[in-house]
C-alpha cells in the first residue's frame, strides 16, 4: 500500500472537477513511484496524465481513468486508461498534429501526451466517446 493506494489493483479515479485532475496527477505520481520509473520519467508521465485528465475533463464532459501497474516479464510500468463518452474527436488526425491546440489544456495537446509515454493507443467515436491508453515502462 502507498498512501492509501492498493497497488496489487487497478485505481480508478472519477474526473468530474479540476480537484480530480489534481487526484489523477498525484494518483499517477504514486504508481510511478512504485514501479521505481526514474524521477524524469515520472515527470513525463504525470505530463502525460495531466493533460490527457484534462482533455476528459473538458473535451469529454468528464469520465474516469484507470492506473494498473504492468509487467512484460522484463520490467514494469505504468498503465493509464482514460475514458469518456463524449462527443468523441471529429478530426482525429489533426487532433495528433504537433502544435494542435483548442487551448485551456498544458498546450501539449494529444501529440505532446504521446511523446512523454513509450505506448499510445486511442479510440474515438461520436457515438462511444473517446479512450486513450498510454504506458510508460522502467529503463
Amino acid at each position: 500500500m502507498t498512501a492509501g493506494i492498493d497497488l496489487g489493483h487497478p485505481q480508478a479515479q472519477a474526473i468530474r472537477s479540476d480537484e480530480d485532475v489534481v487526484r489523477v496527477r498525484q494518483l499517477v505520481r504514486a504508481v510511478a513511484v512504485a514501479v521505481k520509473l526514474s524521477l524524469v520519467d515520472q515527470t513525463k508521465v504525470v505530463t502525460a496524465a495531466s493533460e490527457l485528465a484534462r482533455n476528459t475533463l473538458v473535451y469529454g464532459g468528464g469520465g474516469a481513468v484507470e492506473v494498473t501497474i504492468v509487467d512484460n516479464g522484463r520490467r514494469k510500468g505504468v498503465q493509464i486508461v482514460f475514458a469518456d463518452s463524449g462527443p468523441g474527436i471529429p478530426d482525429l488526425e489533426l487532433a495528433l498534429t504537433d502544435g494542435y491546440t483548442t487551448g485551456g489544456g498544458l498546450g501539449l495537446g494529444l501529440s505532446g501526451a504521446r511523446r512523454l509515454v513509450d505506448e499510445f493507443q486511442i479510440e474515438t467515436s461520436a457515438e462511444s466517446g473517446t479512450r486513450v491508453t498510454v504506458t510508460k515502462w522502467s529503463r
